[in-house]
């Protein structure tokens, strides 16, 4: 294998390993759904969090008092 002395092969093999993790976990998951996963599925499997809003309008510019 050909490395470049500004490559850190260690980082990349953690990231790559990292992936391949999430793959697994998302193969499990519709392997055991009985129809295609949702995409608030996917987002729970792979640890994303659903964007927060605020329960109530927010003004585009808010005044000073």
């Amino acid at each position: 294998m050909w490395v470049t002395p500004f490559s850190d092969v260690r980082l990349h093999d953690l990231v790559v390993f990292d992936e391949i993790e999430l793959y697994g976990d998302l193969i499990i998951a519709a392997s055991q759904s009985e129809g295609p996963l949702t995409q608030a599925e996917i987002d729970a499997v792979l640890g994303i969090a659903a964007p927060q809003s605020a329960p109530w309008p927010t003004p585009a510019h808010p005044t000073e008092d």
